[in-house]
């Protein structure tokens, strides 16, 4: 039995065999060209491949049928590329607005105008500048009549973006022409309806591939496939993840993001090493190739079509403190004095699943047994330099007195019969209806509900889960397809605006996500093991989703479930103090976990501990700059070296160090034995605990960093802003205060530094 053509059955999953309804349609020879002062327009004819596909062979003689694929030139850096496989169908993907594009910041579009070429069609646009090339000469028509006949002829068209880089159409990847590796534009049709699309883009034999979202993957993603839906990651040491970006940047460099909310395969030079190529899950093909010269031009290109993030509040950059759960007024009171009494400074403590009645039925109000004046609980923590923030989730079970009431309103999206289908996927929990964030009426209402909270005292509230939705529901706004991975998004502004609205700082503590929802801070890392797997997994995911348009980012100190005993396994102390070193070094810094996460339940490490968090809060006036930079500079605070040294081909390869802004180069140590090695890029570089001087672009190898200390280097000239007095909370912060650190010849080490006697680390 012949086998089915590869990107037939690995791409797009097409049903092989002779009674398949599906057709797969594929894009053949320009046959013409039309530009004006809103864009270009491409005539496609595309040809039917028909059942069984024990081999990809296109029917040339039925009529082709004839799309147009649109470009628009977004500014002088990006090209909007559209093809409506469906004339009829008006999708979301390819309208001007969405929820994951911003369109006061989107770049307005320049005319355009054609050019007949002896090969061809050039665009141009208003500046004289190139930016699509289609090429129709003889040479690339494939005239092989007894393999195809009659004569074909695949697309060649090359996108400039920015009109210096060159993005072509993948039209050449095959071995014979019944053997095909990825199709340049194509789209499947099922009984007449078209069900979803393909691309391909060409790669070259080096290129190198990052983004995608939150990925707990090597740093250089080619050779790899992914199912960009979202999904509860149950850790981070899988295929898995809570927050995919339909996005990737490409080393040449070029930025690569997929208009849809649907689900998209994509392929990075893995099914065929010559194409980046996807199958999109719905019937058009929307795609921003963005330009630049740099990876972080194009970041900032890429925010400009889906936001910036917004500030955070100077409170945020100070620790937070949380376990899976506390259960009551007494037992926080009681974690907030030993805090105090115990000189751990501390500025969040997070109430996780246990302040309702009943542990995990969020009905979005206290119990009245064990926080029995919410007002005052509030308040007297607030005296003392605590804020609180609340878990709470949109999913509502059986048993929630909320339950009734919110199906009447259709608050919650009705299911349909579930026999109508055999899949049943939801949850990982089992609740009877998730909040439907697409109907503006269930929005009104669940910020309704936080308002009360925040008004009482809450600060920020925590939006855990939203990877999944019922697909079986009927949603008001969105079918389910479409919703499933813009849920998030959705979910997270509900809670961000009201928020901002009532306490004046926009923040939330998010899980999931999809492309935009950067805008809408804080994510952090999801469910990692206590596990030196699990904080490098961590670290991975931390690296790709500031590649992916985020600029602040988190994880739970250290690790979140206990192995091989998901509640009742503790982190070991090393680790306890490494993850600590981690966390202090980056943007954002929470305990939290299945077991007592308080540092004096770990009373060999507790001093030690205490130093460092010492050092965190010396660090904010730092790290809070950095935030402010990178809301603008499109850089992620804690970023992958390739950001900086894009140039270095081993900087493309670092998944287990990092920037923090644009001065600390960071590696934790990830194991027992407390020995890495350390890339130091170009430049020089001054050891932040010796102040000896390296010279960059080379590795030092076998570091051996005693518990009181992991590498880290400071870019020498740097002059970095710290906090030089001992406070409890960022409250105590004058910002008169504030002095520098400068990392010159003059730098002894932190030892002989302000920080020293501050900190107590030497």
């Amino acid at each position: 039995m012949k086998q089915a053509c590869s990107i037939l059955q690995d791409l797009l999953d097409l049903k092989t065999h002779a009674e398949s309804a599906e057709v797969l349609w594929v894009a053949g020879k320009p046959e013409a060209v039309e530009a004006d002062a809103t864009g270009a327009r491409i005539v496609l004819p595309f040809h039917p491949c028909t059942p069984p596909y024990t081999e990809y062979k296109l029917d040339l003689s039925v009529e082709p049928v004839r799309r147009e694929l649109r470009i628009v030139a977004l500014g002088s850096e990006m090209l909007r590329v559209t093809l409506l496989a469906d004339a009829s169908n008006t999708s979301m993907a390819c309208q001007r607005q969405s929820e994951m594009l911003v369109d006061a910041t989107i770049p307005e579009a320049l005319a355009l105008r054609v050019q007949v070429t002896a090969t061809g069609w050039e665009v141009f646009d208003s500046l004289g500048v190139l930016r699509v090339r289609i090429n129709t000469a003889e040479a690339a028509i494939q005239k092989w009549s007894e393999l195809l006949p009659p004569p074909y002829a695949a697309p060649e068209i090359t996108f400039f973006p920015d009109g210096k880089i060159a993005v072509p159409l993948a039209a050449h990847d095959h071995f014979f022409r019944n053997q095909q590796d990825s199709i340049a534009l194509g789209y499947v049709t099922e009984a007449g309806k078209v069900t979803r699309t393909t691309f391909s883009l060409e790669a070259e034999a080096q290129e190198r591939f990052v983004g995608t979202g939150e990925r707990f993957a090597k740093m250089d993603l080619s050779g790899r496939t992914f199912d960009l839906e979202n999904l509860d990651g149950l850790g981070v040491n899988n295929r898995r993840t809570y927050k995919n970006v339909p996005f990737y940047i490409s080393s040449r460099p070029y930025g690569l993001l997929i208009h849809t909310s649907t689900a998209v395969r994509l392929s990075l030079a893995d099914l065929s090493t010559r194409a980046a190529q996807a199958a999109v899950g719905e019937p058009a093909i929307d795609l921003f190739v963005i330009g630049g010269g740099s990876v972080t031009r194009v970041l900032q290109n890429y925010r400009s079509l889906t936001g910036k993030p917004s500030d955070v509040p100077l409170w945020s950059y100070g620790i937070w403190m949380s376990r899976m759960t506390y259960f009551s007024d007494e037992e926080v009171s009681e974690i907030a004095r030993r805090l105090r009494a115990e000189d751990f400074p501390c500025d969040v403590l997070h109430l996780d699943t246990g302040w309702f009645a009943k542990d995990w039925v969020c009905e979005w109000e206290f119990s009245e047994t064990r926080f029995p004046d919410p007002p005052g609980f509030f308040k007297k923590l607030r005296d003392i330099g605590f804020r609180v923030t609340l878990w709470q989730t949109p999913n509502i079970g059986e048993g929630n007195r909320l339950l009734e009431h919110a199906k009447e309103q259709r608050f919650l999206a009705p299911r349909r019969k579930i026999e109508e289908s055999s899949r049943s996927d939801f949850s990982t929990q089992d609740f009877a209806g998730q909040i439907d964030f697409s109907n503006p009426e269930a929005v009104v209402w669940y910020q309704g509900m936080l308002e009360k909270l925040l008004r009482m005292g809450a600060v920020a509230i925590k939006t855990d889960f939203g990877e999944t939705i019922d697909m079986w529901a009927d949603y008001q706004g969105l079918p389910a397809d479409q919703l499933r991975n813009l849920y998030p998004l959705l979910y997270q502004r509900a809670a961000f605006e009201i928020t901002e609205k009532v306490t004046g700082a926009g923040i939330i503590w998010a899980r999931a996500s999809w492309a935009g929802a950067q805008r809408y801070p804080i994510h952090w890392g999801g469910d990692c093991a206590c596990t030196w797997e699990g904080m490098a997994g961590s670290l991975r995911g931390g690296l790709h989703l500031g590649l992916s348009g985020f600029a602040f980012w988190s994880h739970d100190v250290p690790g979140f479930h206990g192995l091989p005993d998901f509640m009742n396994s503790w982190p070991s102390d090393n680790l306890y103090v490494r993850w600590t070193q981690f966390g202090v070094f980056t943007s954002h810094l929470r305990y939290h976990g299945t077991s007592p996460r308080e540092p004096y339940e770990y009373p060999a490490v507790a001093e030690l501990t205490r130093k460092w968090w010492k050092l965190r809060y010396a660090l904010i006036p730092y790290l809070t700059l950095a935030g402010q930079r990178c809301v603008e500079d499109g850089k992620p605070v804690l970023r992958p070296l390739l950001i900086e040294h894009e140039a270095d081909l081993t900087a493309w390869h670092i998944d287990d160090q990092y920037y923090l802004g644009d001065s600390f180069l960071v590696a934790p140590v990830m194991n027992d034995a407390g020995k890495r090695d350390v890339y130091l890029p170009s430049g020089e570089w001054i050891d932040f605990w010796t102040g000896e001087k390296h010279s960059g672009e080379r590795w030092l190898r076998g570091i051996v960093s005693s518990l009181e200390r992991m590498p880290v280097f400071v870019k020498a000239g740097s002059h970095v802003p710290i906090y030089p007095l001992a406070v409890a909370c960022t409250d105590e912060m004058d910002p008169a205060k504030v002095t520098e650190l400068v990392f010159d010849a003059s730098y002894r080490g932190l030892a002989a530094s302000i920080l020293g006697p501050l900190t107590g680390l030497a």
